[in-house]
């Protein structure tokens, strides 16, 4: 997994998101090669894992060019160009279901240990 996708998967990690999936979405879309998925329990869970990914990412030198719903904290959205980031709360991921939506992307589930499956 190339180091943009691992940082993301480990700060969302860290911040105890859970069903963290890596969508390769390259030959699906022109907006982004990647998609990261992830669900929280609450809205102050969310932001704490935009938080995380934003510092992580800027101490690699990369930052969001675009951040949408933050203060709601239901679906954030960070852009970083090649790779878009969506934190959803449960109830929210259950309701827009990306998973569903994007099941022709090629997917790797991350899991704790740094590890992802396809």
């Amino acid at each position: 997994m190339e180091t943009n996708l691992q940082t993301i998967c480990e700060a969302l990690s860290n911040k105890k998101s859970v069903l963290i999936k890596v969508l390769n979405v390259r030959d699906l879309t022109s907006i982004a090669d990647y998609f990261v998925l992830c669900s929280t329990r609450n809205q102050k869970q969310s932001q704490a894992a935009a938080d995380e990914v934003e510092e992580k990412m800027a101490e690699l030198g990369v930052k969001a060019t675009r951040k949408e719903g933050y203060r709601e904290g239901d679906w954030i959205l960070l852009d970083f160009g090649d790779v878009i980031v969506h934190i959803f709360t449960d109830e929210e991921r259950r309701h827009y279901d990306f998973d569903t939506l994007w099941k022709e992307a090629p997917t790797e589930e991350y899991h704790d240990e740094g590890e992802t499956e396809k």
